[in-house]
């Protein structure tokens, strides 16, 4: 589906949905403990996101007729597993990288966020290199966002950043569009080049994601149809933030 601009009514709707992503994401990582289950976790995002007015946009969801639907509220993934995980009987341990990547539909306007946090205990050096790159690679894309730009000027800040700590950068997945639909033209990949792509407009949503691994940046898809993986089994991480376009620049609508 193309982006389309929104109407002011469909932004105040974005700000709420943001708002409501935000709010679950916090208590989220705030409630995380070595020895839950992933799927307590999703049990634990599907009551906060009824609880404060919204729907999921995940549970359901099927890109094409030969992809089983996902079946939870939201994407757990732990250590090698980049994105899409499924939450389940999984006990989370100390020191586990667990990313969270949710979606919410409040009254028809979508938005899609994700953190990846340590599951308690102190981060090692490698874990802190990797979330800080990944995490600043997101700020320095948002950052070349306005009315104007291009989405490759975009992906050659997130490539830059963090190729600048030699991290994996997760090539086949990448940011898009956003809002009327989970997943809207355009493309925004996590590498590429500035000058290039489709050029944004004032009013258009779009969700930037930053994926990389301290690893090669092969990945696979295991066998329930869904959970992506590094090839090589080693640490991944992912951040995203629903962005809005405007005149002069971006406002952040899941913060």
């Amino acid at each position: 589906m193309m982006n389309q601009v929104k109407t002011a009514a469909e932004i105040e709707r974005l700000r709420k949905s943001g708002g409501i992503l935000a709010e679950v994401l916090r208590r989220l990582a705030a409630a995380l403990e070595p020895g839950q289950t992933t799927g307590y976790l999703g049990d634990m995002a599907a009551r906060e996101l009824a609880a404060l007015g919204g729907k999921p946009t995940f549970l359901g969801y099927r890109p094409d007729r030969h992809t089983k639907p996902f079946p939870s509220t939201i994407c757990i993934s732990v250590n090698d597993e980049i994105v899409h995980g499924i939450p389940g009987e999984r006990v989370i341990v100390a020191g586990d990288l667990v990313g969270l990547d949710f979606g919410v539909d409040y009254e028809g306007m979508m938005t899609d966020g994700a953190i990846t946090v340590v599951a308690g205990g102190k981060p090692t050096p490698a874990q802190v290199r990797l979330l800080t790159a990944t995490e600043q690679a997101l700020e320095a894309g948002i950052a070349q966002v306005r009315a104007g730009a291009r989405t490759g000027d975009i992906s050659q800040a997130v490539e830059q950043r963090l190729r600048r700590d030699k991290l994996g950068v997760i090539e086949e997945m990448g940011g898009h569009g956003v809002g009327n639909q989970v997943h809207e033209d355009p493309i925004i990949m996590n590498y590429g080049r500035a000058g290039t792509g489709m050029r944004l407009k004032a009013g258009m949503s779009i969700a930037i994601e930053p994926m990389a691994a301290l690893g090669r940046r092969e990945i696979y898809v295991d066998d329930d149809d869904w959970t992506i993986r590094m090839s090589d089994g080693s640490l991944g991480a992912q951040f995203e933030h629903t962005v809005l376009v405007t005149e002069d620049g971006f406002e952040i609508l899941t913060q």
